[in-house]
């Protein structure tokens, strides 16, 4: 007998215990697990009057269900004065109320439990002097390691990079010099100084003296009571080391990082976060390209890492308990209790190197399920053991109970437990070879059910997530061996180390050019609504998606249909989406870039060929504006001038296209953005040069003159008004055929009638980019003087300063001009000249 009917005849609930075979899914832990997780991350945001309530409320309920048919049957014994039996003896009815019961107590162990963390989180000083902003001197402990803020635009500066840390202070003392002992979270953010890297090398368990002011958190129900500001200006002063267990892995860590450090720019970001999940050195573009494929998986520890590992000790699940185990450990004549023990002892260590973090023990826990499968072969089994390490990990940590990363840690178990294995038996059924159906079905799967999580973080969908994981996939195993390997070899051999990093380097590479490539595609994301409502609505639409599919499967025209449909959704090849939108119009000259509160603007030079003037804040909107353009090739990008609502997009500008050179300001203010344009271009090997005042250029259809700033005494050096970044904005006059405009980057009023006295006879005009995203801050004289037919001002939807001015409208249209803006028009085309002269918004 084999399948269901070993099951029938073993007369047991969940059927035979033979490993080879697959029973009935035992969901009995699911309901308390769920119970624990709800109860936690609903008490963690109410006050310990009503954590205490809830608890107590649950406790009372399990206690009246046990009790309660006892209680009847003695009542109903006192009356009629014959023993009776309780209600509900039958043995399955008895089985349901203890399981409701047990449902109950561990909702009440869950609220118990979150609402003493959160008790303790909001006891002593420190809460009350955060909501005070109150300057404090802490003794503290660090629990994490350092990690980098992702810089911000935020108007035309950029956020600078700061340290964050994880720490509990355990020595904390006032402004009136009163000293407190206490174990409170905080999160420690160091502010960008001379001894920033000196703060980055800290590891877990360090001990600190940190003065610093006390804010609030930003969101109410986190696991910190404040946050800890402090400044890099000096080293830390470390008043006790770390653990030796600490330094040991952080040892280890460093090795590694210092064996890929010969590997090209991607693999030494992303072998050791693969590896140990250290992120250090990926860079924002990167880390972009790997959340529009939705690979960011990828750069956390996870339980796939120690999968992984496990995998190549006993082989392939199931096959543990049989004599054809392919693993290590039977061709190293280890017996099955040794090698549990050695599989423990790797889980350990994965945790100690990987640091004891939530999300490092959820996935140690991850981890072991895979364990039990390997060592069982009951998949049967794994949901109960799923379900167990929920329960516990919450109970352990109920600030887990509030983590998205958990719930799609635990989503995706799920998915690859239940569902990826039927999808896997349909599409073998549908002659699909057996390891390329495993593959589908496990991408699909985990793909449908955490989707929607995503959407309430990011209000977007990856319509490239499910091929970019199945290309990157088999990518993974090979890198994490190779990599944990350099890791253990490098404090003996760094040659040695650096040698496997090396190899390891080429499936690294291989993922990364999956996330680029992927991330590259026009239609990589689609725009979704976000919040819970947007995950709903997602949701639901899957779940119609995957019961329609056996209908559609009978209609093959449909589902090619439906294929195509999504293979052009994802390449949006500019002709169809000129067809399908009518933007942009043919034989345009001049393109002005929706990209939110900054500048981006577009030249056409010929087919396919366009001169780029700023790049916007955005990577993403500056590359998707100039894909829609159809722009391949870019002889000349120029940049105004170096504020961060110009210059940040410039990795989008260059990704996939040649571009010939890089054109600025010659004011390198501000010095940080300065720095990053020229550090982006490096990266691209593209040579960067000045504007020379009064230059004159000649592109295809194009010619133009650089207007300001203007050249000092004997022409040779730039003259200034001032030293503000606007005021040394590159200004250009250009004619396209018989198209004249004047494009005026962020040029204030002073600069502007510098300009005009510099140039009086200024001919009028027939488009003019309006400084400075249409401020107040205008010259009169100067708009006049050129009298624009089109007005074009780009700014952001609901920005703060109130860009484009009233004022400043009111007086260009009373010039004559039709003024057009991006944050009510879209981005703007313009075609023709003289009467044909025109300008379409694409909104």
């Amino acid at each position: 007998m084999t399948g269901p009917d070993v099951h029938t005849a073993s007369g047991r609930r969940l059927g035979s215990a033979d490993p080879r075979q697959e029973g009935p899914v035992d969901l009995r832990l699911v309901p308390p697990a769920l119970a624990t997780w709800a109860a936690a991350g609903l008490t963690l945001g109410v006050s310990g009057r009503w954590a205490a309530a809830g608890a107590v409320l649950c406790a009372c309920a399990a206690l009246a269900l046990l009790a309660g048919p006892r209680v009847v049957a003695a009542a109903r014994a006192r009356r009629t004065g014959v023993a009776g039996r309780a209600p509900g003896g039958q043995p399955h009815a008895r089985l349901r109320t203890t399981a409701a019961a047990g449902v109950l107590l561990c909702a009440a162990a869950g609220a118990t439990v979150a609402g003493l963390h959160g008790a303790d989180t909001r006891s002593g000083p420190v809460p009350g002097l955060a909501e005070e902003y109150t300057r404090v001197e802490a003794e503290v402990t660090v629990t994490s390691d350092p990690r980098k803020t992702r810089p911000r635009v935020r108007g035309d500066h950029s956020t600078p990079v700061s340290l964050l840390l994880d720490a509990e202070v355990d020595r904390l003392t006032g402004p009136d010099g009163t000293v407190s002992r206490l174990r409170t979270p905080v999160l420690v953010m160091v502010s960008p100084g001379a001894a920033a890297a000196e703060w980055q090398r800290l590891l877990p368990s360090t001990g600190l003296r940190v003065s610093g002011r006390l804010s609030p958190p930003r969101h109410e129900g986190e696991r910190i009571a404040a946050v800890l500001g402090t400044d890099a200006d000096g080293p830390p002063q470390v008043i006790a080391a770390p653990t030796l267990l600490q330094r040991t892995a952080g040892d280890l860590r460093s090795g590694l990082r210092k064996a890929t450090d010969g590997l090209d720019p991607d693999a030494r970001a992303l072998l050791p976060g693969l590896v140990v999940g250290d992120t250090s050195r990926v860079t924002p573009e990167l880390h972009d390209a790997f959340k529009a494929t939705d690979l960011t998986h990828l750069l956390a520890v996870s339980g796939a890492n120690l999968s992984i590992l496990l995998f190549l000790l006993i082989g392939p699940p199931g096959t543990a308990l049989r004599s054809e185990r392919r693993g290590l450990a039977p061709r190293l004549g280890i017996s099955l209790r040794m090698t549990a023990l050695i599989g423990g002892g790797i889980a350990l260590a994965f945790v100690i190197v990987c640091r004891p973090e939530p999300s490092v023990l959820r996935a140690a826990a991850c981890g072991l399920i895979t364990l039990l499968a390997i060592g069982t072969g009951r998949r049967r089994s794994l949901i109960p053991a799923l379900a167990a390490a929920v329960l516990l990990l919450v109970l352990y940590d109920p600030w887990l109970a509030r983590s998205y990363g958990f719930l799609l840690s635990v989503l995706a178990t799920g998915a690859l437990l239940t569902l990826a294995p039927r999808w896997a038996g349909a599409l073998q059924r549908h002659r699909v070879p057996p390891r390329l159906a495993e593959v589908l079905a496990a991408a699909g799967a985990a793909q449908a059910v955490c989707a929607p999580i995503v959407v309430v973080l990011a209000s977007r969908v990856s319509l490239v997530a499910i091929p970019c994981n199945l290309l990157a996939e088999f990518a993974v195993a090979p890198a994490t061996v190779l990599g944990f390997a350099a890791l253990a070899v490098a404090p003996v051999s760094m040659p040695a180390a650096e040698a496997l990093a090396l190899v390891a380097g080429w499936p690294v590479g291989w993922i990364a050019s999956v996330a680029r490539t992927g991330a590259a595609l026009p239609g990589a994301e689609a725009d979704w609504p976000g919040g819970w409502e947007g995950a709903a609505l997602l949701a639901v639409l899957t779940t119609v998606l995957v019961l329609s599919v056996r209908r559609l499967a009978r209609h093959p025209w449909v589902c090619s249909a439906a294929a195509l449909l999504l293979v052009l959704a994802v390449l949006r090849p500019v002709p169809l989406t000129r067809i399908m939108t009518g933007w942009p119009p043919p034989d345009w000259a001049f393109a002005l870039c929706d990209v939110g509160q900054g500048d981006a603007m577009v030249l056409a030079a010929g087919e396919g060929t366009g001169v780029v003037v700023d790049t916007g804040p955005d990577p993403r909107l500056i590359d998707g504006c100039l894909r829609e353009l159809g722009i391949t090739r870019v002889p000349l990008l120029l940049l105004t001038h170096f504020h961060a609502d110009h210059v940040r997009g410039l990795p989008g500008a260059l990704r996939g296209r040649d571009v010939a050179t890089i054109q600025t300001t010659s004011l390198g203010e501000p010095a940080d953005q300065a720095a990053f344009v020229r550090r982006t271009a490096a990266t691209a090997h593209v040579p960067v040069v000045p504007a020379v005042p009064g230059e004159r250029r000649r592109i295809g259809p194009l010619d133009w003159r650089v207007l300001w700033p203007t050249a000092g005494t004997g022409g040779a050096v730039p003259a200034f008004v001032t030293e503000e970044p606007n005021d040394s904005s590159v200004t250009l006059f250009v004619r396209s055929g018989g198209l004249t405009l004047l494009l005026l980057g962020d040029l204030e009023p002073p600069a502007q009638r510098g300009m005009l006295r510099s140039y009086p006879a200024l001919p009028r005009v027939d488009v003019l980019k309006v400084a400075h995203h249409g401020s107040a801050y205008q010259d009169a004289a100067l708009l006049r003087s050129v009298r624009p037919r089109l007005a074009l001002v780009s700014c952001g939807t609901d920005n703060p300063y109130g860009h484009p001015a009233a004022t400043t409208l009111e007086t260009l249209r009373a010039g004559g001009a039709e003024v057009l803006r991006t944050d009510t028009d879209g981005a703007i085309a313009v075609t023709g000249a003289g009467a044909g002269l025109r300008a379409e918004g694409r909104s």
